[in-house]
C-alpha cells in the first residue's frame, strides 16, 4: 500500500523514560537525521526554547494586542513551509506581492479597515491557489490572478460590490487559522504544526468535519503570543465574529472546539481580542490573571531578530502596509507604568516607616523627660 501521510501529520513515540514530545516538520527534517537520541534532545531544546515550554508563556498580557479592523481577506496560496519571511512582499511570490500593493494603493479608498493574510492550501479547506476568503461576509472568490488583481480589490475591497469577473461562494461553518509561518518566526514555526494536527484529529474525532475547517495562515502579529489562533464562527448573537487567542496549546483545542466554536463562548485567559472591536478593552480582560512562571530562561528572538521600523512600530505582517502593524512601543509604555505604580507603592511604604520611626523617638524623649523631672522632683 501508497505511503499517503504527509509529514507533518507523522507523529514519533520515542522509547525513552522522557515524556512524549511532538515534532514539527521543521524540527523532525532536521533531527531525522541523526540517531533516535539526537532526535529526541532536537525536539526537547526546540520545545523549550520555542515551543509551548518556553519560558516567555503567559507572561504577557493578551486582552487589547488586536489592532481594530472590521474585514479579514485571506489569499489561499502554497503551503506554510515555502512561505518566505514576507510572503506579502517576495518578488517569487507575484500574486501575494501584487494583491498586497494593490490595498496599499487604494487603501484611502476602502471605507472598511482590511487585513491580508495568507492561508495554506489544505486538504478539507475545499480551496485552490488564488482563491480569496472574505470575513465576516463569509464569502469565497475562486481563482484569483495577477491581471484580476485590480478589478477584484476596486469591486470588493472598496466598492463593496460582488467582484464583476470572479465566482463567488458562501462559506459556511467555522473556520481556524493558525499563524505557523516560520521562516517569520520560529515559535510560530514550532508551534503552529503541532496545533493544526491537534485540530484536525479532534475535528475528526468529535465529526466535525463538515462544519470546521482549520489551516495555516501567515505571521498575523504577536510571534510571542504562539500559538496564535484565529477562529471565525457564530457569536451568540447569530454573527460571524473573528476571535484571536494566544498562548494557545493542545490542551486547549477541546475548549476552543467545545465551548467557543460550540457554545460560542469566549476563552478570556487565551483571548488576545476580535474583529469589529473599536472601544477599549473590557474591565473583564484587563483585570485576567497571567500564571506564574518561574523559569527565567533568555526569551527567543523572532528567526534571530527584532524587526522594527525607525518610527518605533514592529511591522505585524508584512511591508505592503495594509496589515495590522501595532505600536511597539505600547508594551515599553504599560511596563513604565507598571514600574511607576510599583515605585509609588514604594515610596509611600517608605513614607509611612519614616513618620513611625520619628512617633517612636519622640515617644521615647517624652519618656526620658518625664522620668527627668520625676528624680529631680525627689
Amino acid at each position: 500500500m501508497p505511503f499517503k501521510h504527509s509529514l507533518s501529520s507523522i507523529t514519533f513515540c520515542l522509547l525513552s523514560p522522557k515524556p512524549f514530545t511532538r515534532l514539527s516538520p521543521g524540527t523532525l527534517a532536521i533531527a531525522m537525521a541523526g540517531t533516535p537520541e539526537k532526535l529526541s534532545t532536537a525536539a526537547e531544546d526546540d520545545d523549550v526554547k520555542f515551543g509551548f515550554q518556553r519560558s516567555e508563556m503567559y507572561q504577557s498580557k493578551l486582552g487589547g494586542t488586536v489592532t481594530s479592523y472590521d474585514r479579514h481577506l485571506f489569499l489561499c496560496y502554497k503551503s506554510h513551509e515555502t512561505w518566505p519571511s514576507r510572503v506579502e512582499a517576495s518578488d517569487s511570490d507575484l500574486l501575494p506581492k501584487s494583491l498586497a500593493a494593490a490595498l496599499k494603493a487604494r487603501k484611502d479608498d476602502i471605507k472598511i479597515k482590511t487585513l491580508l493574510t495568507i492561508c495554506e492550501v489544505r486538504d478539507g479547506m475545499e480551496v485552490s491557489d488564488g482563491d480569496i476568503l472574505v470575513f465576516p461576509e463569509m464569502i469565497k472568490y475562486r481563482d484569483l490572478k495577477e491581471s484580476d488583481v485590480d478589478a477584484f480589490v476596486d469591486d470588493v475591497v472598496v466598492n463593496g460590490n460582488p467582484w464583476s469577473s470572479g465566482l463567488k461562494e458562501s462559506l459556511n461553518g467555522s473556520y481556524v487559522f493558525i499563524c505557523a509561518h516560520n521562516n517569520r518566526d520560529r515559535r510560530c514555526g514550532i508551534c503552529g504544526p503541532i496545533l493544526i494536527e491537534e485540530f484536525s484529529k479532534a475535528i475528526e474525532f468529535k465529526g466535525l468535519k463538515d462544519k470546521v475547517r482549520v489551516t495555516a495562515c501567515s505571521h498575523i502579529g504577536g510571534h510571542k503570543y504562539a500559538g496564535n489562533v484565529i477562529i471565525f464562527s457564530l457569536g451568540k448573537d447569530g454573527e460571524i465574529v473573528g476571535h484571536w487567542y494566544g498562548y494557545v496549546t493542545p490542551d486547549d483545542v477541546p475548549a476552543l472546539l467545545d465551548e467557543h466554536i460550540g457554545e460560542g463562548k469566549v476563552i478570556e485567559r487565551l483571548w488576545r481580542g476580535q474583529m469589529g472591536q473599536h472601544e477599549k478593552v473590557t474591565d473583564k480582560v484587563e483585570e485576567q490573571r497571567v500564571p506564574e512562571v518561574t523559569n527565567e530562561e533568555k526569551k527567543p528572538l523572532e528567526n534571530g531578530s527584532r524587526e522594527t521600523s525607525a518610527t518605533g512600530f514592529s511591522c505585524c505582517q508584512g511591508d505592503a502596509g495594509v496589515s495590522c502593524c501595532r505600536d511597539a512601543n505600547a508594551e515599553k509604555k504599560e511596563s513604565k507604568k507598571g514600574q511607576g505604580t510599583v515605585s509609588n507603592w514604594f515610596g509611600k511604604w517608605e513614607q509611612r516607616e519614616i513618620l513611625t520611626a520619628v512617633g517612636m523617638v519622640g515617644a521615647v524623649a517624652v519618656v526620658a523627660m518625664a522620668y527627668g523631672f520625676y528624680k529631680k522632683s525627689r
